[in-house]
């Protein structure tokens, strides 16, 4: 039986407030018997072929991600609350997310999201969420303290927690990302390594990112700064596209007349808006970027863009998902966990 996690301000409040949009197909309602599992696999390609997997075994503890369940107990309802649904990012989220769905069965999935990088428009997404009896909320949460108090409310409704990409500080099941500090070093190390095969061992780099609020953006410059230190590179200070990709074109087309050596984009949006402002200036620059959507491939596959982070956010959703059912069942009983999802550098050669 569904949990009723309703209150009539938090209703009120889901139909006065606007800004919470949802994707191209954001409900999911599976058969009301259950379909059986497959294996849970934590490689991104099995993932799109988790149909092929076989029967798996129950979990063995409580550590174990619930995807490896023949059953569910209930039925339940799961928001996946994304920063924006723009980014093609989010939408391998929700991928994942569709693909932890279809294994389980008996769990009715949506996915929504604000229009524009907003914590209360985030926050009227959670209100919405609980209203409409969420038993879990999966969130990429736009800033640490932002969305707090709807998140409480959520977690008093009896709502599960999970974080996938971006934590915010609240109490939580479990976070899945990416050590964004450490990716940011990663990243760091890719645009010396490609520097130092051009001879150029000093220069002004500029950095691009979100918002001052999105706390995943802000701990990969953090890694990527602090990879620099002790250099004779000047990093300029951080221009941030504030949902306006103006901000950032304006920003590199600047740093080129200037003489900058390189670019980094904390983002898929800021990383595309680099390589496409170079692209048209018919100029060369060493960018290094963050995510894996066509557009950014393509500027890899071209060499406008040298390299870029690829994150795992289809395990971030499936995975996600999975550790939310598991603790709804009572299968997964730790809190405030912590998975690295990793990162891999995709260069031209690599491709």
């Amino acid at each position: 039986m569904r949990k009723i996690c309703k209150s009539v301000g938090l209703f009120l409040s889901a139909l006065l407030l606007s800004g919470c949009g949802s994707a191209t197909t954001p409900e999911i309602i599976m058969p009301e018997e259950p379909l059986q599992p497959s294996v849970t696999s934590q490689e991104s390609e099995n993932l799109d072929n988790s149909q092929e997997n076989i029967t798996a075994k129950p979990a063995e503890d409580s550590s174990q991600p619930a995807a490896s369940q023949t059953s569910l107990s209930n039925s339940y309802t799961v928001y996946l609350i994304t920063m924006d649904l723009a980014d093609s990012y989010w939408q391998s989220i929700d991928e994942g997310c569709q693909s932890a769905v279809s294994e389980f069965g008996n769990i009715t999935y949506k996915w929504i999201g604000p229009d524009s990088h907003d914590d209360a428009l985030q926050s009227a997404c959670v209100d919405q969420a609980v209203s409409d009896g969420a038993d879990a909320i999966l969130i990429a949460a736009n800033s640490p303290e932002g969305v707090n108090a709807s998140l409480k409310a959520a977690s008093d409704a009896g709502c599960k927690i999970v974080y996938v990409d971006s934590a915010a500080s609240f109490d939580c099941v479990s976070a899945l990302a990416t050590d964004n500090e450490a990716a940011g070093a990663t990243a760091a190390e890719s645009m010396k390594e490609a520097l130092g095969a051009k001879g150029i061992t000093s220069g002004t780099i500029g950095v691009m990112g979100v918002t001052t609020d999105t706390a995943s953006c802000m701990s990969r410059e953090i890694g990527f700064r602090s990879a620099f230190e002790g250099t004779d590179f000047v990093l300029a200070d951080t221009v941030y596209m504030q949902d306006d990709v103006a901000n950032v074109k304006n920003a590199v087309s600047l740093g080129l007349d200037n003489g900058y050596v390189g670019f980094f984009g904390t983002n898929e949006g800021t990383s595309v808006a680099i390589g496409e402002t170079v692209k048209e200036a018919g100029a060369e620059s060493t960018i290094v970027g963050f995510d894996t959507s066509d557009a950014m491939l393509s500027l890899v596959s071209e060499g406008i863009v040298y390299a870029t982070m690829q994150q795992n956010p289809k395990i971030m959703g499936h995975d996600g998902l999975s550790i939310a059912i598991g603790a709804l069942e009572g299968t997964y009983t730790e809190t405030n966990t912590k998975t690295d999802t990793g990162v891999t550098v995709i260069t031209q050669d690599a491709m």
